[in-house]
């Protein structure tokens, strides 16, 4: 595999490159104009707040926070983390501190580090949890997109029960429509037999774009004791190896349901933004390389001049489905 030369510079480099204001890596999402389309994933990057300490978080296409609920969740019992080759599953079961605490301490101290478009990520127990939350935030002048989280593998009696069939997606989706005035994408689970039905079942009710795909549900057994590696047994699988299932989906929803796709699912370099965009992605999540990589989305935007240059793209937005 070719070097890419980015991996060679200096951070100070690296962030110079970052930060430059570049007019073809803008996309437009939904009516909410992003620099460039790189964003880190929910659950994968906190607040931001903390990442500011390392690096200028500005260079950021746009922030989707930790996962947030009604009331304050500790999370899954430990251990909550397994290692797998080419990625990890993880079970921490949405920790957070609950929707008034995001809104009271956490949206001042992110919007203080960070000026850019933001996304809340919001799940939920119930259909009435969902709208508490969604009308709740929709309010906030610091958040500009609401990502319905539909999909969440590691809780019980919530987040994936609710989007793996589409009666359920419909009811969700019809419900939060009423009380938000944002744009709303609805986050997807892959573990399902037919995501374009369910992401039709999502826009039909009233969603602006999708965002696909989730974690894949995953599980690693101890051999020498005999036990699962993590305590809720099972959890969600992410990392490159599920990157060709993402694609997949985002080729799929994009095709069939004419609005805009957030895609996400295995994404650690710019050459697989550009092959999500080409799939039919206006923006990318990128997850799990930034826990392997805390600079990965500096480093990804970054190199994107270079790969458009060697690709000949002259903007960003031109490749959006071009894959026919």
């Amino acid at each position: 595999m070719e070097m890419n030369p980015i991996s060679l510079m200096p951070i100070e480099e690296i962030m110079r490159l970052a930060l430059a204001d570049r007019p073809e890596l803008r996309v437009n999402l939904s009516g909410v104009e992003l620099r460039n389309p790189v964003v880190p994933a929910s659950g994968c990057f906190g607040y931001g707040y903390g990442m500011a300490e390392y690096y200028d978080i500005d260079c950021l296409g746009s922030i989707s926070f930790k996962g947030t609920t009604r009331e304050p969740r500790f999370g899954n019992p430990l251990p909550r983390v397994a290692e797998c080759p080419a990625g990890m599953i993880n079970s921490v079961g949405l920790q957070n501190p609950g929707i008034d605490r995001v809104i009271s301490d956490e949206l001042p101290r992110m919007r203080a580090a960070f000026h850019q478009p933001v996304i809340a990520n919001i799940s939920g127990f119930s259909i009435d949890e969902y709208v508490e939350c969604c009308e709740k935030i929709d309010k906030e002048d610091g958040v500009a997109i609401i990502e319905l989280n539909v999909s969440c593998p590691n809780v019980h009696g919530g987040g994936m029960s609710f989007g793996t069939q589409c009666g359920s997606v419909e009811e969700v989706t019809r419900e939060v429509r009423k009380v938000v005035s944002k744009p709303l994408y609805v986050k997807l689970s892959p573990n399902v037999t037919d995501i374009v039905s369910i992401a039709s079942a999502a826009v039909e009710e009233g969603a602006d774009g999708i965002c696909l795909i989730n974690t894949m549900l995953g599980m690693r057994i101890d051999i020498r004791t005999r036990r699962p590696v993590i305590a809720n047994v099972m959890g969600g699988f992410s990392g490159d190896a599920i990157f060709p299932v993402a694609v997949r989906m985002v080729y799929q929803v994009a095709k069939a349901c004419g609005v805009p796709v957030m895609g996400c699912g295995g994404v650690s370099t710019a050459r697989d933004v550009i092959e999500m965009m080409m799939a039919g992605a206006t923006a990318v999540q990128v997850g799990a390389a930034n826990l392997r990589d805390p600079y990965a989305c500096p480093r990804i935007i970054a190199s994107l001049p270079a790969e458009m240059e060697r690709l000949g793209i002259s903007s960003l937005s031109e490749i959006i489905g071009a894959c026919k």
